[in-house]
């Protein structure tokens, strides 16, 4: 049976309705996830939580392990991610306490590993549908069921924080057309494609950024004030996708590495194998 998994950005740290819980600790190759897994049954589907900041809100997005995150998800059978975030909106159309699903990134971090590969054992996946269509589709619908209002597609672009933008920055944003800004999800996404597995963003829209001239200075109180009043929903949403995820998929997320690596088989180093056996294990036999 498909599991899934969910990543709690801002404001979403714990998922009611859990039945049959369990709390797992997980070690990987790459250091210490931001927290334990905690691993159930939500509407009879198989999922497993972690909170991206950790319990209490204590990682900022540099931080943030993604590659012990996602590599952990993986080890507890995890095939399909579902991330939840807080972002600023960079269009007049998408307003606070809208939600919205991304197709597209734009990836403005700095100071982040992205790549469960090297060290001998070089992967070049695609990324230009960097998020998994069929996943995105079954969030837009529950998030109509829900009746919230929300937008099905658009760019998220993605910066190191933990700073907000200038406005100067702002306005640059929005003459690339981009449409949200957050400081997580890009990282996380990356990660997903090479370890084949499906990837959504549910993004919660908090304020308008500081483009407009009239806009106050964003302030964390502010965006956790706005999540407080749409996270609800945001879990009305979770527990109907969980409970209307099929068990099989179309897409072809769970194929990335196929094409993808290229390092000559006789030049891979056994310690390099052995880290991903996990990510590309079949490919390396």
């Amino acid at each position: 049976m498909s599991k899934l998994g969910i990543i709690g950005g801002s404001g979403l740290y714990q998922i009611e309705g859990l039945e049959k819980v369990e709390t797992r600790q997980v070690k990987t190759p790459f250091g210490s996830p931001s927290d334990d897994y905690i691993e159930g049954a939500l509407n009879g589907k198989p999922v497993v939580f972690l909170p991206r900041h950790g319990r209490g809100h204590r990682l900022l997005p540099t931080e943030i392990n993604f590659r012990a995150n996602i590599y952990g998800l993986k080890s507890l059978g995890v095939t399909r991610i579902l991330s939840v975030g807080a972002v600023g909106s960079l269009k007049e159309e998408v307003r606070p306490l809208d939600m919205l699903i991304p197709d597209q990134f734009i990836d403005l971090t700095k100071r982040r590993v992205s790549t469960f590969f090297g060290e001998g054992l070089a992967a070049h996946v695609g990324f230009a549908d960097p998020l998994c269509p069929e996943l995105g589709s079954l969030l837009y619908e529950a998030s109509i069921s829900a009746g919230c209002r929300t937008h099905k597609g658009g760019t998220y672009l993605c910066i190191e924080g933990p700073q907000f933008s200038s406005r100067a920055e702002s306005r640059l944003y929005r003459s690339w057309n981009a449409d949200i800004i957050g400081m997580t999800n890009v990282t996380e996404a990356k990660l997903a494609r090479e370890a084949e597995m499906c990837y959504a963003t549910l993004a919660l829209v908090t304020d308008y950024d500081v483009w407009p001239e009239s806009e106050e200075e964003v302030t964390a109180d502010m965006i956790i004030a706005n999540l407080q009043k749409n996270v609800e929903a945001a879990k009305q949403i979770i527990r109907q996708t969980a409970a209307n995820l099929p068990a099989d998929t179309d897409c072809s997320c769970n194929q990335a590495l196929q094409t993808s690596l290229i390092t000559d088989p006789g030049s891979i180093p056994a310690a390099a194998k052995e880290k991903l056996n996990l990510i590309a294990g079949k490919y390396l036999k």
